[in-house]
């Protein structure tokens, strides 16, 4: 987008923030399907796709996973969901959840995990590593496993991978497969959908995706009711795919004062997890409750409203952060002469800064062959030319080299 172009998209934003009264879309208002939402208790539930599983709107991620007194507390006031990895702390995120299962019992949970595909794969050993995961949560059945990270929509009709599902599904080692999805968004969730074998996506969803990828921007009424991945959550709705909401806060698990952007009593993570959940389409959103202070926050918001006031004022916060949010949408890697992870690299540099999970934004640059970092760019400048958002992506991956090489 032209420079001119971008300041007066950015000069309309901040304008309308604190003069246009912003309508507001209701969640679920007239819907045609009230089945697919249920109050028990404080916790609303939405039905996840075609699994036909009722999951809490607040669901609990487990990258940490919070102090036993919280998991135990969050169940209690009516979480279902939580999503896990066999890399998650090197498997005690697990472990952790498996004692949860053992004394909350399995019909109180539902569990989500995930495999990786690193360095050399095949049928045998993603089979080897959910039996790991089993072994971890002392189950027998996995409810949800999904493929972690996927970049490649290759990936998602892969022979070996179908070839796993397949044997994993009929020895009842799992219900549902499914995937996440942290880069290339418009080509990995299309795929997911077309092929048809896959029941939920998790995807990164929060208030900066409020523009059109590929396109010049545009103002809309409602300016935080639009955006380029609101498209591809209609498609898997149309597929009965469903979509579990991940990096909706942005922060992980330490959350920054950001009181300056408080609305009344709603914090801005309240507002941000509101703003989510008022899609329909969306079955639930993955937090990190690390303290009591955060678990109280995330609850509170089951089944509530975005107002207003709340809408400016997350109009308002994106505004003025926006400039340096990196959508991972992939095309400055796919533009990049020299072949620089850049999406990874800045990936990275959110752990880092955002969610303040160091060790995993080392590792996660520490495994890039050095012809992928910044050390080998031209500084040609063709990722920013690319970038749909204006990021200096340039001056990032030099930040991020700093930081984490």
């Amino acid at each position: 987008m032209e420079a001119n172009s971008r300041r007066n998209f950015l000069k309309k934003m901040l304008i309308g923030a604190t003069s246009t009264p912003l309508i507001s879309s209701a969640c679920f208002q007239g819907e045609k399907n009230p089945q697919n939402r249920i109050q028990k208790g404080e916790m609303y539930y939405r039905r996840l796709g075609r699994t036909d599983l009722m999951i809490s709107e607040i669901s609990l991620g487990g990258s940490p996973v919070p102090p036993r007194a919280i998991l135990h507390q969050a169940v209690e006031r009516g979480v279902n969901y939580v999503d896990t990895s066999h890399t998650y702390q090197n498997g005690n995120s697990e472990r952790q959840i498996g004692e949860l299962l053992k004394e909350k019992g399995q019909d109180k949970l539902y569990v989500g995990t995930k495999f990786h595909l690193r360095g050399s794969w095949d049928a045998s050993s993603i089979i080897e590593t959910v039996e790991g995961s089993l072994r971890r949560l002392q189950v027998d059945t996995i409810d949800v496993l999904l493929i972690h990270g996927v970049d490649n929509p290759e990936i998602l009709t892969d022979e070996e991978v179908l070839k796993a599902f397949d044997k994993l599904k009929k020895q009842g080692k799992c219900r549902f497969q499914g995937l996440s999805c942290h880069s290339n968004h418009h080509n990995v969730v299309k795929e997911a959908v077309r092929s048809g074998h896959y029941d939920m996506i998790n995807l990164g969803y929060n208030v900066f995706d409020i523009d059109e990828t590929k396109k010049d921007y545009k103002v809309y009424d409602d300016y935080l009711g639009q955006c380029g991945l609101r498209k591809l959550i209609n498609l898997a709705h149309s597929k009965d795919v469903g979509i579990i909401a991940m990096k909706t806060l942005k922060v992980g698990g330490k959350r920054q004062n950001m009181d300056k952007y408080k609305t009344g009593t709603t914090s801005i993570y309240q507002a941000m997890l509101k703003w989510a959940l008022e899609n329909p389409n969306i079955s639930s959103v993955v937090t990190e409750m690390m303290n009591f202070d955060q678990l109280e926050e995330d609850l509170a918001v089951s089944g509530e409203m975005l107002s207003a006031r709340e809408r400016r004022m997350l109009f308002r916060y994106v505004a003025e952060n926006r400039k340096d949010y990196c959508h991972l949408c992939g095309e400055c890697e796919n533009n990049c002469p020299s072949g620089i992870a850049t999406t990874t690299i800045l990936r990275s540099l959110a752990y880092y800064e955002e969610y303040k999970k160091f060790g995993r934004a080392r590792n996660l640059y520490s495994n890039l062959r050095p012809s992928q970092t910044p050390a080998f760019c031209q500084d040609c400048g063709s990722c920013e030319k690319a970038c749909p958002y204006g990021v200096p992506v340039r001056q990032r991956l030099q930040e991020a080299h700093h930081l984490l090489a």
